[in-house]
Formats: C-alpha cells, structure tokens, sequence
C-alpha cells in the first residue's frame, strides 16, 4: 500500500502546487490564508477511508462433484481531497491475500469444468496468484460546479450497464469522463464515455472490447464455444447517457442508453412509483429494455464476434410491493422473449432486473420467465435479515441460441443475515449468505450441467470494517 499513499501524497502537493500558483497570479488573499494553504492542511481536512475485508466462502455441490472454500483477507485506503477552486482528486487503492483454500485452480474431476465461485475472491487470470493481489482503484480528477460535477480518470460506476457487483472481495471500477448535471430537483443528466474495465475479481486493467471474455464465455449461437475474447474490433469505448424525470415526489422515471461501439446498443426505460399510506408504503416499479447489434457485432467473422449480426433482444421486468421502517417484501416478474439472447458482459457488472438473486444471472438468456418473491426484515437500524425464492423457466440447455452457458431452469433460495455494530465497534458490519439451487429442468445425465449450476449450496461470511 505504500505507493497508492506515496502516489497520493503526490497528486495533493500538484493541486496545492496548482492552487498556489493561482493565488499568486489571479487572487490577492491575506497572508495568514496564504500560509494555511500547505499539505498538512490539505490532508487533514481531506476525506479519509480505510477499509478491511475477509471473505469465507465454500461451496457444496450435488454426488461426487467437486466441493470447494476459500478464505480472503485485505485492506484498502482512500482519499479525497477537499474542494480548491471546485477542483477534487480522488484515489484509492486494495490488496488481499488467500488465507487458505482448496484447489480452487483445479477442474473437477467428472466434468472437467473450473471452480465458478471461490477462484472470483482472488485473480482469476493467475489462479496460483495467493499474494500479489493489489489494484489501484481510483484516481481521478473532479470539477465540481453548483450541484454539477465533471470526473475524468479511474471511477466507480453505478449504470444499469457497468456496475460495482460488489459479491467478491472487491467491485468493478472503469476508466473513463463522467458528467453528472444535478442543478434541477425534477430533471438531471448523467452519462460519459467509458474506455477502460478493471473487472471483479481481477487486479488488471483492460481496454473495454478486451475485457469482453475474461470471465467463461459460453457458448455461440451454433453451439461452437465463444470466441470473442481478444477479437473485438473497431470498438474504442462505451458512451452511457441516462435522463432521469422526477414530475412527483412518488414519481421516477429513468431513461438509460448504452452505445458499445461497434457492437450493440442497449435502451433502458424505468419507472418506479411509491404510494403512502399511512405507516405503509406501497411500490410499483417497471423495466423495459431493447437491445440490438451494431454492424456486425463486433467481428465480421460471426465465430468471433459478441452479438450475432442483427441480432436484438427484448426484456420486460416489473415489480410490486410494500415496505415500512420494519419490513420490506416484494414480488417480482421478468420475461426475455425469444427473440434472442439479453447480453451484457458479465465482466462490466450484475443485472438490474428485478427478480436478480446473488449467485446466479439470466445474462445470455432468452425466452424466460422468472418469478422472485423476498422479504427483509429490519430490526433495531443494526439487524437485517432477508428470505428470497426464485423459479427461472428457462431455454432447454441444448437451446445454444437462447442458453449462451448451459443453464437448466431451476428453483433458488436466498437467505441473508446483516449485523452492524455500533458505540465501540462503530465501523463493524457481519453479513451471511446462504444460496440453494435446485435443478427443474433437463440436464441428460451430463454433470457438466449440473456442477455450480444446480443441485448446489454456496456460503458466504464476510466481515467488513469501514472507517
């Protein structure tokens, strides 16, 4: 961690250096506000963070098919710099360790296929990495204007496209100019362009288009397996633009767009509605989205691209419930037609569908139905536990046009516990996740449908300490 301090010690002497500079020639101030302009005011006013994590997981799966756990540890520091003239610079940086683990770098034995869960808690690019496991974050420079703010460099993103799916040890961040226009309580804008990905569970950066395989790719259209890893081409980056309307205090709709260059484009429409009533709130929320391929989807050669040339697909999610200080329980639907499958690289982040439980997504899917009902209960502002049930009709596994990995539908169960403490261990938060899959659809007697997909438990116990 000593460089990202040393690095960051750097970056705050060039803006006090920059902040001077202009104080000599623009601005004439009283020398006692001069002299107070150094770095030792400039960290100490700054906002600090520390955080530590260690991650417990192990999973069991179904006969004689390989079980796994790993057991990580790391810690992180943060820094941003109070506003100078409205300008901000921000980094952060992660290291981790494997404590212990089984052979998580070893297929299994009867289906030949790679650890799914415990191998994303380190890098999965070197999976006999155990120490060398540190990643600068963030680093970037703000320009903050009213309620406004410009941000260019090393950022972490929250879009329905490019998310932090926070379930390892660390999120995904990216690289890129980010614009965020919050003058108006009723309308804002926030959108960018994004050029580069550091994916979960991975300590490099990459180029957008050559991040698109690092994790398992499926299978194409015809069943080959997936070749576009390396072989995106004519795509330079990600431009994401997002409107949002809030004509009510009840009232939110968001309009999202992704254009991947060369590629594929993606529409986003949500609306989201709130109904008070007395001690209770009642909630609607609706989700529609359209994607479809651009040129060739990303290599004439179709063995070799992403998204099949004038390929589309089309997603509906909706959602209804009812929430209090105490309790909070929905139940949520989505349908991907058949017209092809939803795609969005699982590197760049988690889908926003409604019926989305951890451990498991519908990307690469079509013609699905999924129904999930949860409920969380909140106790003391300190206890929160939650129950979820899911039932996901998909595409039979053989269907390679509509099932990109070979997923048979299945029914799955969450359970989550989250405990934070307070007064002394102030900082201090516990959480625990327990997922059950249990196989619905055919599999024909091959394991390699089976094994970390269905008939499967994963654990999960994580320690958090923020400061």
């Amino acid at each position: 961690m000593f460089k990202y301090i040393i690095l960051v010690s750097s970056l705050l002497s060039s803006v006090i250096s920059f902040a001077q500079d202009h104080n000599d020639h623009h601005i004439v101030l009283k020398s006692k506000e001069k002299d107070s302009l150094c770095l030792k005011d400039c960290l100490l006013k700054a906002h600090w963070e520390a955080h530590t994590r260690t991650f417990v997981m192990s999973t069991i799966n179904e006969g004689a098919l390989k079980d796994d756990y790993a057991i990580a540890s790391g810690a992180g520091i943060g820094v941003l710099t109070k506003p100078l003239y409205g300008f901000q610079v921000g980094v952060s940086g992660f290291f981790m360790y494997n404590l212990n683990s089984s052979k998580i770098h070893e297929v299994d034995s009867l289906t030949l296929a790679s650890n799914r869960y415990e191998i994303g808690l380190f890098d999965i690019e070197d999976h006999t990495n155990k120490r060398d496991l540190d990643r600068l974050e963030e680093l970037y420079l703000k320009y903050n204007l009213s309620k406004s703010s410009l941000t260019v460099g090393k950022i972490n993103l929250n879009t329905p496209f490019l998310n932090p799916q926070d379930g390892r040890m660390r999120p995904t961040v990216e690289e890129g100019a980010w614009l965020s226009i919050k003058e108006s309580d009723k309308i804002g804008f926030n959108g960018g362009w994004i050029w580069k990905v550091s994916p979960r569970s991975t300590v490099n950066w990459y180029s957008l288009a050559n991040s698109m395989g690092v994790y398992p790719s499926g299978v194409n259209a015809d069943g080959k397996k997936s070749d576009y890893f390396g072989n995106i081409a004519g795509s330079s980056g990600m431009a994401i633009a997002n409107i949002y309307f809030n004509p009510s205090k009840n009232l939110k709709i968001n309009l999202w767009n992704g254009y991947l260059e060369n590629v594929m484009n993606t529409v986003l429409i949500e609306i989201n509605i709130e109904q008070p009533k007395e001690k209770i709130k009642f909630y609607e929320g609706l989700i529609f989205l359209h994607q479809n391929a651009v040129n060739n989807g990303g290599n004439v050669n179709q063995s070799k691209t992403y998204m099949n040339k004038g390929a589309q697909s089309n997603v509906i999610s909706a959602q209804i419930g009812l929430k209090n200080k105490k309790i909070n329980s929905s139940l949520n639907y989505t349908h991907i037609t058949g017209d092809g499958r939803y795609l969005m690289p699982k590197e760049w982040g988690k889908e926003i569908f409604y019926t989305f439980l951890n451990r498991e997504r519908m990307e690469g899917l079509g013609n699905v139905h999924a129904i999930m009902t949860k409920t969380t209960f909140t106790l003391n502002n300190r206890f929160q536990t939650a129950l979820g049930y899911g039932y996901y009709q998909l595409p039979d596994v053989k269907n390679y046009r509509l099932n990109k990995y070979g997923i048979p539908s299945y029914h799955q169960i969450n359970y989550y516990a989250t405990y934070s403490f307070d007064k002394f261990f102030k900082g201090l938060e516990l959480r625990f996740l327990v997922a059950y899959k249990i196989k619905q659809g055919e599999t024909y007697d091959n394991l390699k449908y089976v094994y970390n997909k269905v008939n499967m438990f994963n654990f999960n116990f994580i320690i958090d300490f923020k400061i």
